[in-house]
């Protein structure tokens, strides 16, 4: 919780549907406090992508209310420029697909985009983008066109985009997806460090080997958009039924092995 005892992000009795008639949320309810790390889990298709989104306001929602920093946000309240300035600053979303998400001409310019259009000076700006370039340990990558860069490589970029404007809340969606083994540890250790660092995180996954490292709480949708479960990852992990159940593992026949997951 803040320093007043709210939630950093709220969501209360939250729905969305895509073209007004395909149910992606159905009455959601979520708080997430401060320097938090948490998983919204749930298969292919429960939610756990657009909820990203609603966290983001890049979708609203057809019913109930989404809170961010103790104040609603809306389309409206996003069209207000000062408001989109101090919202867009303090949330971060990283993509799944890399491609969607980068897009300038150079490493460089992609990741002094967002600071340039918060309107902060040039100077600074160039100051942040080097920092951020030699954090995530990319700096011979600064003049190269994305199209040059391998996966990891544009996954380090997509990164180093958020993490320049210094957001308080990191989302991820599916963060370890179409990784190499070593690019997915790192990405896993830069979550912890971050995490560490204060920064607060939610990441949508159904890789639940993952879950030990990047989430102490978990959120559990069903197939029907709804959260039926949620609690720290080591009791949600143990649930055996609740996992077949919204299958996120498969179901065992009598003598198998356990399964791990899907």
């Amino acid at each position: 919780m803040r320093s007043d005892g709210e939630p950093l992000l709220a969501l209360h009795g939250v729905s969305y549907r895509y073209l007004d008639r395909f149910p992606a949320l159905d009455d959601v309810s979520l708080a997430v406090a401060p320097g938090e790390k948490v998983a919204l889990l749930g298969a292919n298709g429960s939610g756990k992508s657009t909820l990203l989104k609603v966290l983001d306001g890049l979708v609203f929602p057809d019913e109930g209310v989404y809170e961010a920093f103790g104040a609603k946000v809306t389309d409206a309240h996003l069209e207000d420029e000062q408001f989109n300035r101090g919202f867009r600053s303090r949330v971060g979303f990283v993509f799944q697909n890399s491609d969607a998400q980068v897009f300038s001409p150079t490493v460089r310019d992609e990741i002094a985009f967002g600071p340039l259009n918060m309107g902060l000076h040039r100077g600074v700006v160039e100051a942040r983008v080097a920092d951020t370039l030699a954090m995530l340990d990319i700096t011979d990558l600064a003049d190269r066109a994305p199209y040059q860069l391998s996966g990891g490589q544009k996954k380090r970029v997509a990164i180093a985009s958020v993490l320049v404007m210094n957001p308080e809340v990191l989302l991820f969606d599916e963060p370890t997806a179409a990784l190499d083994p070593r690019t997915a540890q790192w990405l896993m250790d830069l979550i912890v460090e971050l995490n560490r660092g204060g920064k607060t995180i939610v990441l949508a996954t159904h890789d639940l080997d993952t879950l030990d490292v990047l989430a102490d709480r978990c959120v559990v949708f069903s197939e029907d958009h709804r959260i039926v479960a949620e609690g720290p990852s080591a009791d949600v992990l143990a649930d055996r039924e609740l996992l077949e159940s919204v299958n996120l593992i498969a179901g065992r026949r009598a003598g198998e092995r356990p399964c791990r997951a899907i």
